[in-house]
């Protein structure tokens, strides 16, 4: 298989480290590119994002720009982390990350990408892992050194447009399932928020909810850490607080471990789990349990606050859980030393929900649900993609498999 065996940096323009500091706070500019921009998948995440400015950029971007192509990676701290510079991107390398710019008379840059994120490339890292007091690193000196084994360019063309057909199918997805997911949203605050729900025109406003709704505070409706066992012994999913998202309800499962130990937050299918640590309640980490069958119950991360729906359905409580309005209040219960500030769950005894007939409830979910529904089956597709793309990637780079 292997045309070329070698150090990366004989198929390499240049390989480039960032800085080693951090500029000043700025409110837009382009993207100082940090390691929370890189998910474990391989992909550029980039909704959230700080910025440097137009006047500090130039110092930043002194000895190099990240282009269209170049790879980037971290080299400390959380490491094996790659990730493509799409086209139009602007900005500069942060702390800890570094980038490659593939020669593409040598080397197809999507090819060298899937390279990296190969199980032999993993290994080649962690052989030259420099442990230190606080943090692991690669070090930046060494790797140009270190040894890539790649095919002819034809036959590497072939394989990154294989694996890539896996990633665009699971990018569709993804697209797709935040476009369900916003019109479940953009329901829920036109009836439930905004008060323009079916029929509101012939509803008269009695201090402040429509006529016939009732107040209510969430323990009335809402179950907060509801209790569930689990049998000693018995290996669950442990899901961390990097499983979910900021931007919406699907959990990444390439975080999940398989445990025997569990922890006090437990859950099933549809219950909710709300972030109580700043800052990601903050950034609206927020996720609906859709990946466990009906009666299977899972254990999480302990920033998790579990909400399950008593007299409202899943839908409604996860609508409501990432409305501003919700979160603003959890986030003023916070206490805590400063930047570890957690929510307390007693906080939601005060917050007063303005509950609906159950006919409208009732409409409501017969709206919503097929989204949700649609959104898990999506989000499956998207796991069985992930796994053939995973199972297919050492094979193709290892050359067990012709394209």
């Amino acid at each position: 298989m292997s045309a070329f065996v070698g150090p990366i940096k004989d198929v390499c323009i240049g390989i480039y480290d960032g800085p080693h500091a951090t500029p000043k706070e700025s409110s837009d500019g382009p993207v100082f590119l940090g390691i929370k921009n890189v998910t474990l998948e391989g992909r550029l995440d980039l909704t959230e994002i700080r910025h440097v400015s137009e006047q500090e950029f130039p110092l930043w971007t002194k000895r190099v720009i990240p282009r269209k192509d170049d790879i980037v990676f971290s080299y400390e701290a959380t490491l094996h982390l790659y990730a493509i510079i799409p086209d139009g991107f602007r900005g500069c390398l942060g702390r800890r990350m570094a980038l490659v710019r593939p020669d593409t008379a040598k080397v197809v840059p999507r090819f060298l990408h899937y390279y990296f994120l190969s199980p032999s490339w993993k290994a080649q890292m962690l052989a030259n892992v420099m442990t230190g007091a606080t943090v692991d690193r690669i070090p930046i000196a060494r790797f140009p050194t270190f040894e890539v084994r790649i095919p002819h360019l034809a036959e590497q063309q072939r394989i990154a447009d294989t694996l890539s057909a896996y990633d665009d199918l699971i990018e569709n997805n993804r697209r797709r399932i935040k476009l369900l997911e916003d019109a479940a949203r953009l329901l829920y605050r036109e009836w439930f928020v905004h008060l323009r729900f079916p029929g509101h025109e012939h509803v008269k406003i009695v201090d402040g909810v429509p006529e016939g709704w009732e107040r209510k505070v969430v323990p009335d409706l809402i179950a907060i850490n509801p209790t569930e066992r689990i049998e000693r012994g018995r290996e669950v999913w442990y899901v961390p607080m990097a499983a979910l998202s900021e931007t919406g309800m699907t959990v990444d499962r390439g975080d999940f471990e398989r445990r025997t130990v569990h922890t006090a937050v437990k859950f099933r299918a549809n219950d909710v789990l709300l972030a109580r640590i700043t800052p990601c309640l903050e950034n609206g980490k927020t996720g609906l349990v859709c990946f466990l069958d009906e009666g299977d119950v899972a254990c999480g991360s302990t920033e998790f606050i579990v909400l399950r729906g008593t007299s409202v359905s899943p839908y409604f409580v996860y609508c409501l859980a990432r409305t501003y309005d919700f979160r603003e209040h959890a986030i003023k219960s916070m206490i805590g030393s400063s930047g570890r500030q957690r929510v307390q769950a007693g906080c939601f005894d005060e917050y007063v929900v303005a509950l609906p007939p159950s006919s409208v409830l009732r409409e409501f979910d017969d709206s919503v649900a097929p989204m949700f529904q649609q959104i898990a089956v999506l989000d499956q597709q998207n796991e069985k993609l992930r796994q053939a793309r995973n199972l297919l990637l050492p094979r193709l780079m290892r050359g067990d498999l012709a394209v």
